[in-house]
């Protein structure tokens, strides 16, 4: 029998709706069927909030290491101190090294081995940020914790799944850093985390233009002609399907993203709130282009309902499925295409002897 998939699950800010939706996800005792759930947090702080929002008992296992979760049940490793108390709605720079120290630990863990994917509950990018985190956001931060790859933000769902050429940037900044270079590469990374993490042969991919109405033939701006359809044209040169660029109010409006397996957007929100409005709680966020699996809730830490008992945890658990999905994708397209058939021909010339051309002459 194979062993469960070990989920390690951040606990977040611990001020925001993190904790509500983790155990909201984890009281329902089916899922350690389907793998084995190890919380990086505080089992104070979680008892906090069971009481505070009149939870069933959620029980768990505290252990000191991944390696000892070894049958079906939830586990907490706690990373906090016992004097670290949570205070629901309040932005404070205690919870953002509480997310903090929970993060580091669990990348460790998830970089050797000892966890399987990683799930992140929401941080609060201003509470977290300083000297040991100085990025934009998590995606930034993995990608720097990885020895390769690099990061590519995917919004998904089983409507759609929306890509970004840029991510946590400012809009007046998004222009120069949009190059046909760049975008091709983007493009290709997309079309690599279909195929590989979502099981998709030969992805469809739409490209957002940059301007309204696509630059209206210049009127509006010439990034389409100048950078993103010499982009679209050099993936498709490398049998990329490929299609834009589309402009973003009339793909969204018109449904045309049900034609697609893949979308890249420009910028962080003209995928973002059309994604959001569209899948509703349904969404994950997932890291592509990285060694390791993670996925989080497409929401963030939602102070303005912390410890009210209203938060829906659809984006949680849908992050857990889809971070297992991802994890046994990519296995299964790995052990396809791990070891091709030898390509053999016969040569007529030399009576049918068969030639390997696996192997060097």
């Amino acid at each position: 029998m194979a062993k469960n998939i070990k989920v390690g699950i951040t606990q977040g800010d611990i001020n925001g709706i993190g904790y509500e939706v983790i155990l909201k996800t984890l009281e329902d005792s089916r899922l350690t069927e389907l793998c084995t759930p190890v919380v990086y947090g505080s089992a104070k702080i979680a008892a906090f909030y069971r009481k505070l929002l009149e939870m069933p008992q959620v029980p768990f296992v505290q252990i000191d290491s991944p390696e000892q979760a070894d049958a079906p049940a939830n586990y907490m490793i706690n990373v906090v101190g016992e004097e670290v108390k949570p205070e629901p709605g309040v932005d404070s720079r205690a919870a953002g090294e509480a997310a903090l120290a929970a993060l580091e630990r669990a990348v460790r863990d998830l970089k050797e081995g000892k966890i399987d994917v990683l799930v992140t509950a929401p941080i609060n990018k201003h509470n977290i940020h300083g000297e040991q985190f100085d990025f934009p956001g998590h995606t930034e931060y993995l990608e720097s914790a990885s020895a390769e790859g690099s990061a590519m933000m995917i919004m998904a769902s089983d409507m759609m799944r929306v890509a970004l050429a840029t991510i946590h940037l400012p809009v007046a900044q998004v222009p120069a850093a949009l190059t046909p270079e760049h975008i091709t590469d983007c493009i290709c990374r997309l079309e690599d985390s279909l195929k590989r993490d979502f099981g998709v042969v030969k992805p469809r991919i739409a490209v957002l233009a940059l301007n309204p109405h696509a630059g209206d033939g210049g009127v509006i701006g010439s990034e389409e002609s100048d950078v993103i359809i010499p982009a679209i044209d050099a993936a498709k040169n490398r049998k990329v399907q490929v299609f834009g660029p589309y402009p973003a109010d009339g793909f969204f409006g018109s449904n045309n993203f049900d034609h697609f397996d893949g979308i890249l957007a420009m910028y962080h929100d003209q995928g973002l709130v059309p994604f959001k409005a569209l899948v509703g709680q349904a969404g994950v966020n997932f890291t592509a282009g990285l060694p390791f699996v993670r996925t989080s809730p497409d929401h963030g830490t939602a102070y303005d309902i912390a410890g009210k008992g209203v938060a829906d945890p659809e984006s949680m658990r849908n992050a857990i499925y889809m971070a297992i999905d991802i994890r046994r994708n990519r296995r299964n397209y790995d052990e396809m295409t791990s070891n091709p058939l030898r390509k053999q021909y016969f040569d007529r010339s030399k009576d049918n002897v068969v030639l390997d051309l696996t192997k060097d002459s």
